[in-house]
């Protein structure tokens, strides 16, 4: 019945400077950006490697929502990458905080978190090569 999870919807509370860290920082490309002129809010549509990903919004004054401690909801959002390490260092190196590099209990794969600019916790997960 499903086939794969199409997309991943976050409402920001500064459009720009959330523009800049899912692109410059994170490297995301912009598929389309649209602006509804009738809600006062952006929609950017970014992609990673070819796969549509993440529906970027903005709207005038969002409501804060709870995230820690472990609040009920959507937790975080994994990103995959072959080496934990060296995508640490490279976010590091354009002044994103990142937690200190652990090992999953269960799969032996390393991890760690940091947050968006409105501290969505995002996280960065070892997946080897297939």
């Amino acid at each position: 019945m499903l086939d794969s999870v199409h997309h991943i919807a976050i409402i920001c509370s500064d459009y720009q400077r959330s523009k800049q860290f899912y692109t410059g920082t994170l490297g995301l490309q912009i598929l389309r950006e649209v602006y509804r002129e009738e809600r006062k809010s952006y929609k950017l549509d970014l992609e990673l490697n070819g796969h549509y990903i993440i529906e970027l919004f903005s709207f005038p004054d969002p409501p804060a929502r709870p995230s820690r401690p472990e609040a009920l909801g959507l937790r975080h959002l994994a990103f995959a990458t072959r080496d934990v390490a060296s995508a640490k260092a490279s976010l590091e190196s354009k002044g994103v905080v990142l937690e200190e590099i652990r090992t999953d209990e269960f799969t032996g794969r390393k991890f760690t978190f940091f947050a968006d600019p409105d501290g969505l916790p995002l996280e960065l997960y070892e997946q080897p090569a297939i």
